[in-house]
C-alpha cells in the first residue's frame, strides 16, 4: 500500500508553485488530496496535471479565499468529505505586498498582507483541529519563509506575517499535542516559481540570493514538497513545533539585498501587491 493510503489532505494555494508540488507529492503516495485557491482555472489545470501523472491517491479542488472564514470552513469540510477523514493540512496560501520602508507603509496594504498570511493560516487551524482530532490526530504544516526569521529589507508586513505563522505553529503544537495533532512550519528560501519571476536573473537582487546561498543555486518546488510529505506522514510522528529551513543554507548568511529593485520602484508599485500563492 502507498504510505499515505487512506489519508485525507487539504493544500491551500494549491493551484501553482509550491502548493501544487505539495499536492502532487501527497497524492503520489496515496492521499486523497483537495487543493484550494481563489482562481478556479488554475485549480482545474493543476488537478488535470496531477491526475495525468496517475497518482496512487486522488486529487480534487474547491474554490476558497483563505481570508474568508466561511470559505475556509467549507474547503476543510470538502477535503474531509473526499475520503471521509482529514489527516493533514498544508497551509500554503500566502503572499506579500507593500514593498518599502516602514515609514512609507500603507496601513491598509500592511493589514491585507497580515490577514492573508496570519489570519488565513489561523482560519485553517481553527477549522481543521476538530476534524484532525476526530481522526485520532494528524499533521498541520504552515508555510513560513526565511523572511520569517532573517531580515529582508523593505519587505513590510511579510516578515512579520511569516514570523507570526511560526509562532502560531509552535503554540498550536503545544496546545494540541495531547490530541495527537502535530504542527510544524517550513521556511523556503528562493524557490523557482512564478511568484519569484519578478526578480530578473541578471539583477543584483538575484546575485545577492546566489552569493548568500552555500549551495549556490535556487530551490525547486519539489524540494519543499518532499519536506511537506515527510512532515505529513508517519515517518515524522515524533516531530512537532519545529520550523525547518529549505533554503540551500541561505539562512546561514544574510538576507537578500533588494536595494537595486527598491530604487527602481515607483510609488504606485511600492504600494501595490506582490504575487501571492492563492
Amino acid at each position: 500500500m502507498a504510505a499515505l493510503q487512506g489519508y485525507g489532505a487539504l493544500v491551500t494555494g494549491g493551484g501553482t508553485g509550491i502548493g501544487k508540488a505539495c499536492a502532487a507529492r501527497l497524492a503520489r503516495d496515496g492521499a486523497a488530496v483537495t487543493i484550494c485557491g481563489r482562481t478556479e482555472s488554475k485549480l482545474v489545470s493543476a488537478v488535470a496535471e496531477i491526475a495525468a501523472a496517475q497518482p496512487a491517491g486522488s486529487i480534487g479542488h474547491v474554490v476558497c479565499d483563505v481570508t474568508d472564514e466561511a470559505s475556509v470552513q467549507e474547503a476543510i469540510h470538502a477535503a474531509a468529505a473526499k475520503s471521509g477523514t482529514l489527516n493533514a493540512v498544508v497551509a500554503n496560501a500566502g503572499g506579500g505586498g507593500g514593498l518599502g520602508p516602514y515609514h512609507l507603509q500603507d496601513t491598509d496594504e500592511y493589514i491585507r498582507v497580515l490577514h492573508l498570511n496570519v489570519l488565513g493560516t489561523m482560519f485553517c487551524v481553527k477549522h481543521a483541529v476538530p476534524l484532525l482530532r476526530a481522526a485520532g490526530g494528524g499533521s498541520f504544516v504552515g508555510m513560513s519563509s526565511i523572511a520569517g526569521h532573517q531580515t529582508h529589507q523593505w519587505f513590510g508586513a511579510y516578515t512579520a506575517a511569516k514570523a507570526g505563522i511560526e509562532a502560531m505553529m509552535r503554540n498550536a503544537a503545544d496546545e494540541f499535542g495531547e490530541a495527537g495533532i502535530r504542527f510544524n512550519a517550513i521556511r523556503p528560501g528562493f524557490i523557482a516559481t512564478e511568484l519569484m519571476d519578478f526578480i530578473s536573473r541578471d539583477s543584483e537582487v538575484y546575485a545577492s540570493y546566489i552569493d548568500n546561498t552555500p549551495l549556490a543555486g535556487v530551490g525547486q518546488p519539489d524540494d519543499v514538497a518532499d519536506l511537506a510529505r515527510f512532515l505529513v506522514g508517519p515517518e515524522s510522528r515524533w516531530i512537532t513545533g519545529q520550523c525547518i529551513n529549505v533554503d540551500g543554507g541561505h539562512s546561514l548568511r544574510r538576507g537578500p539585498q533588494y536595494g537595486e529593485f527598491f530604487a527602481k520602484l515607483s510609488n504606485e508599485v511600492l504600494h501595490g501587491q506582490l504575487p501571492e500563492a492563492d
